[in-house]
């Protein structure tokens, strides 16, 4: 526990400082988010924030390849330099669309194809809960694998529409998912330094390193380079784990069921909320006849705004719903299902509650 606490110290480190000179570069080259009639912001903002939090990455997965435990994550394998690889496509493909702007097709395509040199070096899934378990042949792993990386890349750059919400709900998802991957090293016997939860440390280390730079009012924002590098990783942070499971042993420990099927939940919950988002906008978008990847501003964040909330209780709320969400598929493992199943409901209902607010007792009660 205490390397990977140090990995994610440092990738937080290095993002929270980095933050500054990646804005001055930013003002230097002109990569500036302008005010468009669907944004939120009223003044045009630095862009190319991920830029800090790639340096971030890098900085933790130096210390963790010096580190004695760590050092075992990078010996004999592929997979860090395949993430590496991928991780380097996206944040070039961020950067160049957040400076001359790119149309989806050409932004689909980038995404696939960091995707893909990641799934060609090995990081893939291996194998899905289905009647039992289900072995994918190599063509099928690698084509699974990079539409969970492109789906959850797009549902990332899709929720990041207000300061600190993308930021804040990835960083919910990894700390989530790494408190999951690291229970299985310690509880199942599985290896104790794995991918999996060493980009978790580094993601969470990431996000909050970014954040308070990106609170309401937003001195950068992280661009598409950020939204799709930490979209990148924490697809990758799922990828990774179900090729460390063996879920035949995992059946052997107690409950089989729960954590046989977590690790293919559990990112679905950590990702429910930008998920449903992309799904909603795919939605009313095709309805309506246009592509869906055309803007618009009927995302969730909006429409709390145009319920009367603020744009830091839009973002609280969602972060709230977010770790709800996330926890309570990880608490299926640490408490029994009906804890769980009764914490989950009691959120949902005082969240229900919360989003209504305005609405549910006038605008003079908000507070």
């Amino acid at each position: 526990m205490r390397e990977y606490l140090l990995c994610l110290v440092a990738a937080a480190a290095v993002t929270y400082i980095a933050v500054p000179w990646v804005r001055r570069l930013a003002l230097r080259w002109e990569v500036m988010a302008e005010v468009r009639d669907r944004d939120v912001h009223d003044t045009p903002t630095p862009r190319l924030g991920g830029l800090a939090m790639f340096g971030g990455l890098l900085a933790g997965f130096l210390l963790a390849s010096q580190l004695p435990l760590m050092r075992s994550v990078f010996d004999g394998s592929r997979q860090p330099i395949a993430l590496l690889s991928g991780c380097t496509l996206i944040v070039i493909l961020g950067m160049i669309d957040d400076k001359w702007g790119l149309d989806a097709p050409t932004k689909f395509v980038g995404q696939a194809l960091a995707a893909g040199v990641m799934a060609l070096q090995g990081i893939q899934i291996i194998w899905l809960p289905i009647g039992g378990t289900m072995v994918l042949d190599p063509v099928t792993s690698v084509l699974l694998t990079v539409l969970v990386v492109v789906v959850t890349v797009n549902a990332v750059n899709f929720v990041d529409g207000l300061d600190g919400l993308a930021a804040g709900i990835v960083g919910i998802a990894a700390i989530a998912f790494f408190a999951y991957s690291y229970l299985l090293s310690v509880e199942y016997g599985f290896e104790r330094a794995t991918l999996s939860t060493l980009v978790s440390a580094c993601l969470a280390g990431m996000c909050l390193g970014f954040l308070p730079h990106n609170l309401f009012p937003a001195r950068i924002f992280m661009g598409d380079t950020g939204s799709m590098l930490i979209g990148l990783l924490l697809a990758t942070s799922t990828i990774t784990l179900t090729g460390q499971i063996d879920p035949n042993a995992l059946g052997d420990n107690g409950s089989a069921f729960v954590p046989t099927v977590l690790p293919l939940l559990l990112p679905l919950a950590v990702i429910a909320v930008p998920l449903v988002d992309l799904a909603l906008a795919v939605v009313r978008r095709t309805r309506a006849g246009r592509s869906p990847f055309a803007p618009d501003k009927q995302h969730i964040h909006h429409r709390l705004l145009e319920m009367g909330h603020t744009q830091r209780r839009a973002v609280m709320l969602m972060h709230l719903w977010a770790a709800l969400l996330a926890f309570a598929a990880v608490s299926l493992v640490f408490f029994p299902p009906v804890v769980s199943v009764t914490v989950f409901v009691v959120g949902v209902v005082a969240l229900v509650v919360a989003v209504g607010w305005p609405r549910i007792f006038g605008p003079g009660l908000q507070g």
